[in-house]
């Protein structure tokens, strides 16, 4: 069974930064793309952003020049460097994984735990 493990959340100063990981482990997998979500406190979890097999990312507007998504394929290891926080950053973080394992030919969704991330000072 594929897992996923987020790391790195924490507390951060308005315009701090804090860098999060999302470690896939397991055996005979394949990723296909990887995204990042985030759910506030009352709110529905939304897209942060992803990454595709290709390399191309994508962002939600609100996050966008300040959150950068990349990915080590050989550590299969997904991260989201967050600058420039703003308290509406605050939520839990999810990593979630399309991908395919063993000998199925469907891709399916993983999620990560999720990591809290509070911006406060």
């Amino acid at each position: 069974q594929v897992q996923l493990m987020e790391s790195g959340g924490g507390l951060a100063q308005p315009g701090g930064s804090l860098r999060l990981s999302c470690a896939a482990s397991g055996s005979r997998f394949r990723i296909y793309a990887m995204s990042w979500y985030r759910q506030a406190p009352g709110k529905q979890r939304e897209l942060v952003g992803n990454i595709i097999d290709s390399g191309a990312t994508n962002y939600v507007d609100s996050v966008k020049g300040r959150f950068t998504i990349s990915r080590d394929s050989a550590k299969n290891t997904l991260y989201l460097q967050m600058n420039s926080l703003k308290p509406e950053d605050t939520a839990v973080y999810y990593c979630n994984a399309y991908l395919t394992e063993g000998t199925r030919t469907v891709p399916q969704y993983y999620w990560g735990q999720g990591t809290q991330v509070t911006v406060s000072s």
